[in-house]
């Protein structure tokens, strides 16, 4: 069995450890950071680890360690974890991503550079030190609907809409005063053309180069309160439609052009008028799942599949991503608070349970406590899985989870 380093092993990074440990792989946790988020931290199983070696800011250090420890493989846990997993794969010489690309699989700029270069569509868009460079530029080429965002955060942490030239120079303020989802002063904003279309995400996974789709899911979101996107609901697409044969062409060329060759990998896209068009791509598993729910309708999940390759890195080749899946209609729900609560009852979550398509909860409710106003995916309550024979079975529990929420399902305001 090998021995696998998780750098940040939270939310995602979580699942996979304990499919790891359910393997009898022996799992080693490093740290990119000497802290993480309350967001972050609340998802760690300690349990799942052999080790923990925490935050060691000497890489040499930190190699020496790993070597020692018999690792075999370096993985990302999550998003934050992305950069030093590539480092210490290419400095151990484990299988890994192409080291030369590594600033561009985290930084959405130098990213669409990169994508571009090889010939694929990606968002019009530059990045900028200071607000008003940011204005002028959107003046000058722009002028329509526009994205603003952070560089090198995650989920919509500070992603914002934009109409106008005055909604644009708040947004980019917005962004350059604050630090992202990981404590990281903003040095720099994004400034891109708002893609019209259908979103899309195809989680992979990947090894020397060969990359085998293991889900995809086409994203509904809704504006927020605050003027970005929040997750309104995911709904899978069968891998042996056209539609996914076209989705993972693109997907591919991303991932070559990326410099992703052995990990997992979350990508983005708008499927327009004129094609796919990359938004971004994590070189991690995606969030916000649960895997055995997943494999239960699916047959497999990217978890499950990452975790088997890192076992019999042999068996990525014999998985067939173009058998059609999917037992049942599946509908991935983003739980929406539509008002701060000042006091969360105390039978929210289990009131879920009552929706008749309802087949696994992903959230917990503190009876008593505060409950904010849902403005981005981590001011979310959580997520659940609907899911039945009939799509109009899924769409009934899903309508009558909205009406609930509206009438103060989280507890009064």
């Amino acid at each position: 069995m090998p021995t696998v380093a998780i750098v940040d092993g939270y939310s995602a990074g979580s699942s996979l450890s304990r499919a790891l440990a359910e393997r009898g792989v022996t799992c080693v946790h490093v740290r990119s950071a000497e802290t993480a988020g309350d967001y972050y931290q609340k998802t760690f199983r300690p349990g799942d680890y052999a080790v923990d070696l925490g935050f060691v800011a000497d890489e040499d250090r930190l190699v020496d360690r790993l070597r020692a420890l018999g690792v075999d493989r370096v993985v990302a846990g999550t998003e934050p974890g992305v950069i030093l997993a590539d480092t210490l794969n290419h400095l151990l010489g484990t299988p890994g991503n192409d080291i030369a690309t590594v600033t561009a699989r985290r930084d959405k700029s130098e990213m669409a550079a990169t994508v571009a270069a090889a010939g694929l569509a990606v968002p019009a868009g530059r990045c900028f030190e200071s607000v008003d460079q940011a204005v002028a530029w959107y003046a000058a080429s722009m002028s329509g609907p526009a994205v603003v965002k952070p560089v090198d955060s995650a989920g919509t942490d500070n992603v914002r809409f934009c109409e106008s030239l005055d909604e644009v120079r708040l947004a980019c303020a917005t962004v350059l005063a604050s630090s992202n989802l990981y404590g990281v002063p903003n040095r720099r904003v994004l400034v891109q053309e708002r893609l019209v279309g259908t979103e899309f995400y195809v989680n992979t996974v990947s090894h020397a180069g060969t990359h085998r789709v293991a889900e995809i899911w086409r994203y509904t979101k809704r504006p927020g309160p605050g003027g970005g996107p929040i997750y309104d609901y995911e709904e899978p697409v069968d891998r042996g439609s056209a539609l996914a044969r076209q989705l993972r062409e693109f997907v591919f060329a991303v991932l070559d052009a990326l410099g992703i060759r052995s990990s997992a990998a979350h990508t983005e896209l708008m499927l327009t008028d004129r094609g796919p068009v990359l938004i971004e791509a994590g070189a991690r598993l995606g969030g916000a799942t649960l895997p055995d729910v997943v494999a239960k309708f699916c047959g497999v999940s990217q978890t499950f599949l990452q975790a088997q390759h890192l076992v019999d890195p042999a068996s990525l080749d014999q998985f067939d991503d173009r058998t059609p899946g999917w037992a049942a209609a599946v509908r991935n729900v983003s739980l929406i608070n539509p008002a701060p609560v000042a006091a969360q009852a105390g039978d929210w979550c289990s009131r879920l349970s009552e929706l008749p398509a309802a087949v696994a909860i992903a959230a917990s409710c503190s009876p008593g406590a505060e409950l904010p106003q849902t403005v981005d995916l981590f001011s979310s309550p959580g997520f659940l899985y609907l899911a039945g024979e009939d799509p109009s079975e899924v769409e009934r529990s899903y309508q009558l989870l909205r009406r609930w929420e509206q009438h103060g399902l989280y507890g009064s305001g």
